[in-house]
């Protein structure tokens, strides 16, 4: 429970004392919640339980958002694909998610991006009743979006969508093509860094009280008859041989919420003869990352495919250009783009760009798994992004399937199940519960350039602070103040600051050099060295947190070196098996492989 004498954002600090002390509670106590999986929904979880008063733990075998959550086209949406297949219901439930996150929950990181719909011009006058029925058509369904959001309401957070003509189109998007183009529909969604979402959660759980642990795998349940009652945990984080490496933590309920790991729960519960009744197949999205000097455009694009649809987004000093939809039966925890998924999405993008992308232009690469709920449709991009939630077993529920922008629901709607087993009436409260950084944020937006002014730093920078952290910038200011050194860009990435990689460390729950590089910094895709220039001096920042050595701090750098290699393998080999086979050469820095075969049934339960 949290203490009401501690202020939020310092409960919710998750620093190197932290995690030691929540591994004795896990060892000690008995809790009424334990959430296994610290992606977004598992967070999301643990921050509804403890928001209804409940003693909860969370535990994650890797990183926060190490799985499908840090590696989605990072946009909050209700999905415009899903009004043609009529599922009107979640595009509802999402927009209203969406609007929850960019007024009330996350505003400092949820925000509006701009797209275009292009309209395809036709041949000539002949074709012009079937150029006005496409804009009468895609105005419809954006329409449609807009309306299921909420017209007038105020918690919308977006703007409303408006038709432009193909000069409109080409004033706002140079780079598009002129021929083919009869105009374009302009609206708005939601951009969010998703791994900072999560990271957010996750300590949003800790200022509730919630015990959380990363580096903690779940590698069998505990049962008492046809019971479960708690879960064994594996500390990967210990020294070998170490004693209490393995131990048992008790609950009186256990959430699965475990992505495209989902399965492996039927292999644990095969011993006693049980099927969960879910199913869950593995989508993969590629997505690559251009400099923004390589599009010219002020709003993003959606594109029809033959299978999907293709997003270009603004991020930053970037576009983000995916995705794709395939299915994926290989390494879950590492899924690798081929070359031919570059190609893929290289060719769809170039349909629309006056001046064509080649994979010189290519800074960064990332490859995510969507968790989809297995049907009878052959192809993953006609499966439902619907959510259930089952209890396979007494004392055990999964939650699967869903996406990312209805997290809060999927959440809520298994804490209901674990509530009504535990009795009373209990309800969710995260509809109106701002995450930490929420709080104070609009005032320091709205006054940044004195906050800069004070801390003797330009807007720029307290703007990009703020953004990632919202009101708790402050904290990352007052390292600053405290060692002005921490002011400075980070080596090979000037877009963010030493202090930032302190801070990580420090409260973010940061372990190793991979999480800052790849989840609470974005460096190993948004810099065409992916991160291996800053790798160094952020070992020494981290290291200086963390009590590494120097011997400690390289084999740190190695493995990092050595995973961008093995992805730059993966990216130049021609399909899923052999990327997945080059990928592969670079160890886990959890020691993961190292143990696989003791248990491989129970490996992926906490990703």
């Amino acid at each position: 429970m949290r203490d009401p004498n501690v202020l939020r954002s310092v409960a919710g600090q998750l620093s190197p004392a932290r995690r030691a002390a929540d591994l004795r509670r896990l060892r000690a106590e008995r809790f009424d919640v334990l959430v296994i999986g610290g992606g977004v929904t598992g967070a999301g979880a643990a921050v509804d339980a403890a928001s209804r008063g409940l003693k909860v733990a969370l535990v994650e075998a890797r990183d926060f958002a190490a799985g499908t959550s840090s590696r989605s086209s990072k946009l909050i949406h209700g999905g415009l694909r899903y009004l043609e297949q009529l599922e009107f219901g979640l595009v509802h439930e999402a927009l209203t998610e969406r609007g929850l996150l960019a007024t009330r929950l996350a505003p400092h990181l949820v925000r509006p991006v701009p797209f275009l719909v292009p309209l395809p011009a036709g041949q000539g006058v002949r074709d012009l009743p079937a150029r006005l029925l496409r804009r009468a058509y895609y105005g419809a369904g954006v329409a449609a979006y807009d309306a299921f959001a909420g017209l007038f309401g105020g918690g919308r957070g977006m703007p409303l969508h408006r038709h432009l003509s193909r000069e409109g189109a080409r004033r706002v998007f140079p780079s598009l093509r002129s021929d083919g183009l009869a105009g374009a529909i302009r609206y708005h969604d939601g951009q969010v860094d998703d791994a900072r979402l999560v990271i957010t959660l996750a300590r949003t759980a800790a200022s509730l009280g919630v015990t959380v642990v990363s580096s903690a795998r779940a590698v069998g349940l505990i049962r008492q008859a046809r019971e479960v009652t708690g879960v064994r945990v594996r500390d990967l984080e210990a020294p070998p041989g170490a004693p209490e490496t393995e131990f048992e933590v008790r609950a009186r309920t256990v959430i699965a919420a475990t992505g495209v790991w989902t399965d492996d729960m039927s292999r644990m519960l095969n011993d006693v003869g049980l099927r969960p009744g879910v199913r869950v197949r593995a989508s993969k999205g590629v997505h690559l990352v251009v400099p923004r000097s390589a599009i010219t455009g002020e709003t993003g694009l959606i594109l029809r495919t033959a299978t999907s649809v293709l997003f270009v987004i603004p991020w930053g000093g970037h576009w983000i250009i995916g995705t794709t939809d395939t299915d994926w039966r290989l390494d879950r925890s590492h899924p690798a783009a081929s070359a031919s998924d570059i190609d893929y999405l290289l060719r769809q993008v170039n349909t629309v760009l006056d001046r064509p992308l080649t994979t010189a232009d290519i800074e960064g690469v990332y490859a995510g798994l969507r968790p989809l709920l297995a049907g009878e449709a052959d192809s993953t991009s006609k499966l439902s992004r619907e959510h259930a939630v089952i209890e396979p077993m007494l004392g055990l529920l999964l939650v699967a399937g869903g996406k990312y922008t209805t997290y809060r629901v999927m959440a809520a709607d298994v804490v209901d199940r674990a509530v009504r087993r535990l009795g009373g009436q209990r309800v969710s409260r995260t509809a109106d519960l701002p995450l930490l950084g929420a709080d104070g944020y609009a005032a320091m937006w709205r006054d940044r350039a004195d906050l800069a002014r004070r801390h003797g730093l330009p807007v720029g920078v307290v703007e990009h602070l703020l953004e990632r952290y919202g009101s708790l910038t402050l904290d990352l200011l007052a390292l600053i103040d405290a060692d002005p050194l921490l002011s400075s860009p980070l080596a090979g990435a000037p877009e963010y600051l030493a202090a930032e990689v302190t801070y990580a460390a420090r409260a973010e729950g940061a372990l190793h050099l991979e999480d800052v590089l790849t989840r609470r910094t974005r460096i190993s895709i948004e810099t065409t060295h992916r991160g291996l220039e800053s790798a160094e001096h952020a070992a020494e920042l981290m290291g200086a947190v963390l009590g590494w050595d120097a011997a400690r701090r390289a084999r740190e750098v190695t493995h990092y070196r050595a995973r961008v290699e093995a992805e730059r393998q993966s990216q130049l080999m021609p399909d899923d098996a052999t990327a997945d086979a080059a990928r592969l050469g670079a160890p886990d820095v959890r020691g993961y492989p190292a143990d696989r075969g003791a248990d491989d049934g129970a490996a992926g339960l906490a990703r």
